[in-house]
């Protein structure tokens, strides 16, 4: 039985031949091809465990075959090889996800160790994630086919070798906290604690008691010494939900963790030194709370390493119809009854609807039909009267002004439970007039700057501040 499964892409013949002969020698079955184009037919039939590719070649080059590959299966390991001169490719290569790079000429013993290591790796990851489709109350499937969505994926696949500092922003009920998990289970603490804190729904005087843990007698009821998140957390992901909420006097206290690793509990005088990775979420415009010096600029910078954004629904509105079946099939599962499926006019009127509780609406609004429609496929008339009525507010005012279709947004938003909807609402509207002027001055941001009545840099701001840029 082999150890693994390699493809090895070059135009030159010899490479070819030496690498499939050592890896064969390993024990490792290979297949070679002398173009990029040939692998992604290939990839339409099977994946392998790890592919080999030089960056120079005819046609396809190595960094776009990447790319490719990036957009359909980000967690497999490319090794990409390539000259000394071509270092500056390599590096650009690995920061866009590609496994390591082998500069040539290579030693056969160290290329042979680094294809070992990247199997291991591949079988590492496709067990992780067995696991995960195994147990999917534990950690959900990420569910998109929109490209706005295969960004994300393309993100967490470049994120997996590393346990850098992540800010995800996203409206609520997008979907933060499968992305923070996604996260935590493609790095290299997947095998550590994943901690979650909600910051908005934990009392502000018992933030700091949860975050750092308390000794006996800090302070009334403290009968006992509790660790909190942070100690929880050692060795693998703190995940902080709604970190805008945050207390300024806890901003402090957890800007001083990020930067030396250590804290003390609540009442104690011994410090905790921990090894935590912080993926933070919000759906508040951070930018916009350092300004009002509701956050602390510092803090923000610290947390703001790598951003990723999580669409809404309304704007991959493709993935409406395959999200909606996963949660009826989820939910017949739970509540041990019968599959039911969309009929194509109920498809067309929920990939119509705004969804202004995202995701999470439509997995509630998934549930409920489970229950409640009479028969095994879901029509129209199934559907809560509450989405049909917006439905029918959205045709009938197809002509309506803006501020109009505005206020009925609102107003769903409102009926559907949210709060804060201002801070929803501003940096989609200010992210929607940028599209459409950059769109109508073919890119020229002086020109865009313009028709929006804003100078250059307040765009080239803006830009950066809702991850545009």
């Amino acid at each position: 039985m082999s150890k693994g499964y390699v493809w090895v892409v070059d135009d030159d013949s010899s490479i070819r031949w030496v690498l499939e002969k050592t890896l064969s020698n390993a024990n490792i079955k290979c297949e070679t091809f002398a173009d990029a184009e040939s692998v992604l037919l290939a990839l339409e039939r099977e994946v392998p465990d790890v592919i080999i590719s030089d960056i120079r070649m005819p046609g396809m080059d190595g960094l776009d075959l990447l790319k490719e590959i990036q957009k359909t299966d980000p967690m497999l390991p490319v090794i990409i090889m390539t000259a000394h001169s071509d270092l500056d490719a390599a590096v650009n290569a690995y920061q866009e996800g590609a496994f390591e790079y082998l500069p040539k000429p290579f030693d056969i013993d160290e290329a042979l160790a680094l294809a070992v290591r990247a199997i291991t790796h591949s079988h590492d990851q496709k067990q992780s994630s067995h696991s995960a489709n195994t147990h999917h109350a534990d950690t959900p499937e990420i569910i998109g086919e929109a490209p706005a969505m295969q960004e994300v994926f393309r993100a967490i696949g470049r994120l997996s070798r590393s346990s850098i500092s992540v800010l995800i922003n996203g409206e609520s009920g997008t979907g933060k906290e499968l992305v923070a998990h996604a996260l935590h289970k493609h790095s290299p603490r997947s095998k550590n604690p994943f901690i979650a804190l909600n910051m908005a729904a934990i009392p502000k005087d018992l933030i700091e008691s949860e975050l750092f843990g308390h000794e006996k007698g800090a302070f009334t009821g403290a009968n006992s010494v509790r660790q909190g998140r942070f100690e929880q957390a050692n060795g693998g992901t703190l995940f902080l939900d709604e970190i805008g909420d945050m207390p300024l006097e806890i901003q402090t206290r957890l800007l001083r963790v990020l930067a030396d690793g250590q804290f003390y509990r609540v009442g104690g005088h011994s410090a905790i030194k921990v090894d935590v990775r912080i993926i933070a979420a919000t759906h508040q415009n951070l930018e916009s709370l350092v300004k009002d010096g509701d956050f602390r600029e510092d803090l923000f910078h610290r947390l703001n390493v790598i951003r990723v954004h999580i669409p809404a629904l309304r704007e991959r509105k493709q993935d409406i119809a395959k999200l909606a079946q996963h949660f009826l099939n989820l939910a017949a599962e739970e509540l041990a009854v019968e599959v039911k499926t969309l009929s194509k006019e109920a498809v067309e009127i929920l990939t119509r609807l705004s969804w202004p509780g995202n995701v999470r609406q439509l997995e509630n609004t998934s549930r409920w039909l489970t229950v409640m429609a009479s028969g095994s496929e879901i029509l129209p008339s199934d559907l809560p009267q509450e989405l049909v009525e917006e439905r029918s507010l959205a045709s009938s005012n197809e002509g309506a002004d803006w501020q109009e279709l505005l206020e009925m947004w609102a107003r769903s938003a409102l009926a559907s439970g949210e709060t804060e909807i201002l801070s929803h609402a501003l940096p989609e509207f200010e992210r929607i007039l940028l599209k459409v002027a950059l769109n109508h001055t073919n890119g020229h941001k002086q020109d865009a700057a313009k028709v929006l009545g804003w100078g250059r840099n307040t765009l080239t701001r803006k830009l950066k501040e809702l991850s545009m840029s």
